[in-house]
């Protein structure tokens, strides 16, 4: 009887013999960029099938599960893999999409399950599995067979087997995709409903942000007729995060999906040359002051990131808009009269546009009001006349404000002569919040924080601009947003057609971001968003989990404790040293790390200044080491030195914490989570390095 390996050994020649065939035909035939409609979806569809063939050559399957589909006398043989392929003329079908709806079945079944069936665009398939299979190919070389299960047997361990094979990989300086590991509680998140808000709470290495990339390819290929990549957007916390995930969706096979963070994505549609302050800098500016943190609290980011806030600046629009209107008469001369009423009549026919708009509107209504006057004049007296019609338009125009966001933002923190509308909002605020808002408008410079405002105001002011609305919105590390963001971005949804992830732990923007995710679904309708929670860490070793879950229990606001998937690696090392021998200390671990020939390895201190100080340090002593700053936008991977503040989003093989001392790591929520941030970073080695004394934060209960 032939071996499992050599069974899928034949099938894998076989199937990567039709794709080397296909593209050998495909790639003969030119493109065409002719203006004939039919003939360039023909190209559209063979460059779509050349694309798919590329991504299947050197892996082009990583799965089979046999399915006797009631009513057929066998089971069918399905190979699934990260593109579909047929064969070429005939179109049989070799190797199923991952998305396609009989492949869910490999992902969320785990061989207990009475009822087995899967939803069908013709109706309800049931039937019965009689075998699932991970295979690993690379490079066309079969490397791995695991049978996770087989009808009929008590074997059961073969699920694990396979993942731990795959989470004991080596970490590169990319994400990569999951499509041969997803779990079945990240299968029913990737498959969950359009239109359904859903927030996803997940522990450190739960695989949010691939799920959330994954969830992206499955909308495309699901709802391929009604969603198109150009009208999907993913925000993240910053660029270097951004390349660090750069290569999962083309892996996938999807390109076109907007990237960006929300600061980048702000700007461009205020096309604002306002300075704004980034919050990485800020973490920086709460060390030094200590645990009150900025600005002497952290409640100002709180206060403005709040959907009192946003009802607060829709009273004040609401408050302009009433009286924006001038209530005079505009009179061109003796006996040719405009009354305010008339205007005001004129007026209440726009109120469905936005308030520039509408002015807009109105300037283009009166001018030709008074060009009929004008032209009713004399003609030797015309000249005279329209130039003192044109003086006396001015003059009324100037009474009816021509803001912008920034200008009526600026308005709304005037010290003197504080307009009507604006009094709520100084109010609303804490005398602090304002001088200090003031204070930076009046450089031209906002904090983070503010943008939501600004943008709330932008889109009352002007309306929104079709090409930053979307189809679906996926929102990264999120617990750092606030309820305003969120609003904005609804606002700026075709449907609410949300993906936001995140987790509470790991808030270390804390004076601006929510302490429970409730916050966020205050934002939608009752009961309309799907709130799901992920419980396994699949990123670190038992040993990092369990570490990190002490952290975990220092804090007043969390996610929940991580369940480790059990990939047992060696202790976590706590190492101390003088301040005359840190330096030599941590060479001394640096190079013992070095030699397990790990591909990505981070020295994470506490601040930017520390870390320069370190990078410069270890300079010196010709060790070559990237510096990460909060403006970089790649991630090179190696060895690099990292603010641990930077960290969020990244995996390392092995993480050396640096200076973990309670000078630096205080007992305290927020240093708690950045604590926590840069322990979990970590796959396969943590050393936390101190001098004297190690922080509180990880004591060992007694």
């Amino acid at each position: 009887m032939q071996s499992a390996f050599e069974e899928e050994k034949q099938q894998l020649k076989k199937i990567a013999a039709e794709i080397e065939g296909q593209l050998e035909r495909l790639e003969k035939i030119p493109r065409y960029y002719g203006d004939d409609i039919t003939e360039q979806a023909i190209d559209d569809s063979r460059e779509q099938t050349r694309s798919n063939l590329r991504i299947a050559k050197d892996e082009p399957f990583f799965g089979r599960l046999d399915f006797h589909e009631d009513g057929k006398g066998s089971p069918d043989e399905l190979y699934i893999g990260k593109v579909g392929i047929s064969k070429d003329l005939t179109n049989d079908v070799m190797v199923i999409d991952w998305r396609a709806p009989v492949a869910s079945l490999f992902y969320s079944y785990s061989g207990g399950e009475e009822d087995i069936y899967y939803a069908s665009p013709d109706g309800i398939v049931e039937g019965d599995i009689h075998l699932k299979r991970n295979v690993v190919i690379r490079n066309q070389k079969l490397q791995r067979v695991v049978d996770t299960y087989v009808k009929g047997s008590d074997e059961t361990a073969g699920t694990d087997e396979f993942l731990l094979y795959r989470l004991g990989d080596k970490k590169d300086n990319r994400l990569r995709d999951i499509v041969s590991t997803i779990q079945a509680e990240q299968n029913h998140i990737i498959r969950a409903e359009k239109n359904r808000p859903l927030i996803i709470q997940g522990v450190a290495g739960s695989g949010k942000t691939t799920v959330a990339l994954h969830r992206l390819a499955y909308l495309l290929y699901h709802y391929r007729d009604q969603l198109s990549a150009s009208q999907m957007v993913i925000f993240a916390p910053n660029r270097m995060f951004l390349d660090y995930i750069s290569n999962v969706l083309p892996e996938l096979g999807v390109g076109g999906i907007q990237q960006t963070t929300f600061t980048e994505w702000a700007k461009e549609i205020l096309g604002t040359k306002m300075t704004v302050l980034e919050e990485d800098h800020d973490l920086d500016a709460y060390f030094s002051n200590g645990p009150e943190g900025i600005n002497g609290e952290l409640e100002p980011g709180k206060i403005k990131g709040a959907l009192a806030y946003k009802d607060a600046i829709d009273e004040a629009i609401q408050r302009f808009e009433n009286d924006v209107v001038p209530n005079q008469d505009l009179i061109l001369w003796e006996d040719c009269k405009l009354s305010a009423a008339s205007i005001r009549s004129w007026d209440k026919g726009q109120m469905h546009f936005p308030i520039s708009v509408r002015r807009n509107r109105m300037m283009k209504k009166l001018k030709k009001w008074v060009k009929e006057r004008v032209d009713e004049t004399l003609p030797h007296e015309r000249k005279n006349r329209k130039k003192q019609a044109d003086q006396k338009l001015k003059q009324f125009m100037k009474a009816w404000p021509d803001h912008n966001a920034s200008t009526f933002y600026k308005e709304l923190f005037r010290k003197t002569e504080i307009p009507k509308f604006a009094e709520g909002i100084q109010e609303y605020l804490p005398d602090d919040v304002v001088s200090d808002t003031r204070k930076f408008l009046s450089k031209k410079k906002v904090r983070a924080e503010d943008l939501p405002a600004l943008l709330w105001i932008h889109q009352r002011l002007v309306g929104k601009d079709k090409h930053f609305t979307y189809q679906h919105i996926v929102i990264d590390e999120a617990q750092d947003f606030s309820p305003f963001h969120i609003a904005v971005l609804k606002s700026n949804a075709l449907e609410d057609s949300f993906t936001i992830l995140g987790d509470i732990s790991q808030g270390i923007h804390s004076y601006k971001g929510i302490d429970s995710w409730e916050e966020f679904e205050n934002v939608f309708e009752e009961r309309k968003s799907k709130y799901v929670q992920l419980e396994k860490s699949y990123r670190s070793t038992y040993e990092i989990i369990e570490y990190a879950n002490r952290i975990l229990e220092t804090m007043k606001h969390t996610g929940g404790l991580a369940k480790p998937v059990f990939r047992s690696g060696e202790p976590v090392k706590e190492v101390s040293y003088s301040g005359q021998d840190r330096i030599e200390k941590i060479v001394n671990v640096l190079e013992k790390v070095m030699d397990s020939e790990f591909e990505s390895v981070a020295l994470v201190g506490r601040t930017a200044e520390d870390c320069r100080r370190l990078h410069d340090e270890l300079v010196k002593r010709g060790i070559d080491a990237k510096l990460i700053t909060a403006d970089q936008s790649e991630y090179e991977g190696g060895l690099s030195v990292i603010p641990v503040y930077l960290t969020k989003g990244l995996e390392f093989d092995a993480v050396l914490m640096i200076d973990a001392d309670p000078t630096r790591y205080r007992l305290n929520d927020h240093d708690a989570k950045l604590m926590y941030v840069g322990c979990t970073r970590a796959l396969h080695q943590l050393w936390v390095m101190y001098e004297d004394t190690l922080t509180p934060l990880v004591h060992k209960a007694e």
